[in-house]
């Protein structure tokens, strides 16, 4: 019988049962094949600020709903105590694990498509991010760097953005609606 160590071993292969229980098998390093891949328990820490783990996988315009869904969760909690404070603590809560545990999911999904395991396809209602730009992404972040910039270059006032932001949910929530007639709109 062959030694051990006199036997060359590949470390992307995995080779018969190990020589005592417990051993551990040399595992395959996906991550070092393609750097396409993404790690799901990196997409799950970079969640921790809300909307990071989906805007590191590619999913850039899901990455920003979840950091102003968060954002204004937390500024209308920071307005006091009314009826609707329990309601809304949950909600952050919940939406927060979702946050963390939906940038692992599509990470795993994102790895499963590109090395070809399991299904070829993202399950129903998933896509694969795509190498284009957003052009909502960039008109918000056109019309949020001219603010900053009026109010540290021209020194204008930012008291308005108090009183206005909720038009920003609204805005953000008819282009979803035209977004998805436009999907379901039949061709």
């Amino acid at each position: 019988m062959e030694n051990q160590k006199d036997v060359a071993q590949d470390p992307g292969s995995v080779q018969s049962p190990p020589p005592y229980p417990g051993a551990a098998l040399p595992r395959k390093d996906y991550f070092r094949e393609d750097p396409r891949l993404k790690s799901p328990a990196l997409a799950a820490v970079l969640s921790l600020m809300p909307g990071l783990g989906q805007i590191y996988i590619g999913y850039y315009q899901q990455g920003f709903i979840n950091i102003l869904v968060i954002a204004s969760i937390i500024s209308l909690l920071s307005r006091g105590e009314n009826f609707l404070t329990p309601f809304l603590a949950l909600f952050l809560a919940f939406y927060w694990l979702y946050n963390m545990v939906d940038a692992a999911r599509k990470a795993t999904f994102y790895n499963q498509v590109l090395s070809g395991i399991g299904s070829s396809q993202m399950p129903e209602g998933e896509v694969l991010p795509g190498a284009r730009g957003s052009l909502l992404g960039g008109a918000v972040m056109i019309v949020v760097g001219g603010i900053a910039l009026a109010h540290t270059r021209f020194g204008m006032p930012l008291d308005w953005i108090e009183r206005w932001w909720p038009l920003a949910l609204v805005l953000l929530g008819a282009y979803l609606l035209i977004q998805s007639y436009i999907a379901r709109k039949p061709k």
